[in-house]
């Protein structure tokens, strides 16, 4: 109930958005906002997933290639009294997993080449755990809805601005201030990254202390973590930025960001492997 609800304001400042930057261009900007907010309501909420896979260049994965992926997907979904999701691979060479889908009937399960290059089993399994818990507790489509979100933000930001210089009002009315629009352009970015970091940091602890709730050990993802975070410092990866809270690790920790831990849509990953060895997940865990 807490993730629709979450769901459900996401959408609505989704649409408010659209519709608000549409108003600031007049009647006729209002119309073409509301229009635009509803297509991306009504696309993030049913398309939420494709978009994800799209963007990752995922395919499914052949059960005769991978017959370990499945087995251990289909072991913990029974444990964990969930369908078991689609399961996709995708070329990137950087160790990463992700789930998406707006619901637990419509979920999918990505994980990159290089996770099965650099990680055993074992690991993958702690991996795979995570994302199934992100889909039992419906993580998925409120972090794919705010994923939608910060494109928006930072494409409408982008757009308000060059229409504010290339299409200045007329006639009567001030012309728009130039320096507003530049300094909503450049404040857009940040807003957006705030709205994945609201709904991305602790859903992360959750994710990972259910997952080892699940399996009855945190050492299996607590290796998998490092690795991740060691290999994903080296390893570049063509995820777009508005898609990386979707991932188990940030696959963009390599990149020299200015104030990267401030705007980490992550929590540190030395603190999660923290909890996890210090057994902090060891307390009462009901699937049902």
């Amino acid at each position: 109930m807490k993730n629709t609800m979450k769901t459900l304001l996401l959408l609505s400042l989704l649409g408010g958005i659209s519709i608000g930057v549409g108003g600031y261009f007049g009647t006729r900007g209002l119309i073409i906002g509301a229009v635009v907010a509803f297509a991306l309501v009504g696309s993030s909420y049913w398309f939420s997933d494709k978009l994800a896979i799209s963007s990752a260049r995922a395919k499914l994965a052949d059960r005769r290639q991978y017959p370990e992926y499945y087995t251990i997907v289909e072991e913990l979904s029974r444990r964990a009294h969930i369908p078991t999701p689609r399961l996709y691979i995708t070329p990137n060479p950087q160790p990463n997993a992700f789930a998406t889908g707006r619901s637990p009937q419509k979920a999918a399960v990505a994980i990159t080449a290089g996770l099965i290059e650099h990680l055993t089993w074992k690991e993958i399994r702690g991996v795979l755990a995570h994302e199934l818990m992100h889909i039992r507790n419906r993580d998925i489509l409120v972090g794919s809805v705010a994923a939608a979100i910060a494109m928006l933000i930072t494409l409408l930001a982008r757009f308000a601005f060059i229409a504010a210089i290339f299409f200045p009002q007329s006639g009567g009315d001030r012309d728009r201030n130039p320096f507003a629009m530049l300094a909503l352009m450049i404040l857009a970015p940040v807003a957006a990254m705030l709205v994945q970091m609201a709904i991305s940091r602790t859903r992360e602890f959750k994710a990972d202390r259910m997952a080892a709730q699940l399996i009855e050990d945190g050492e299996p993802l607590a290796r998998a973590l490092e690795k991740l975070e060691r290999t994903g410092k080296r390893i570049p990866t063509p995820v777009a930025r508005e898609q990386a809270s979707h991932y188990i690790v940030n696959p963009l920790s390599g990149q020299r960001v200015e104030f990267a831990g401030l705007f980490s849509t992550h929590p540190p990953t030395s603190e999660r492997v923290r909890r996890l060895r210090a057994g902090e997940w060891k307390e009462r865990y009901r699937t049902s």
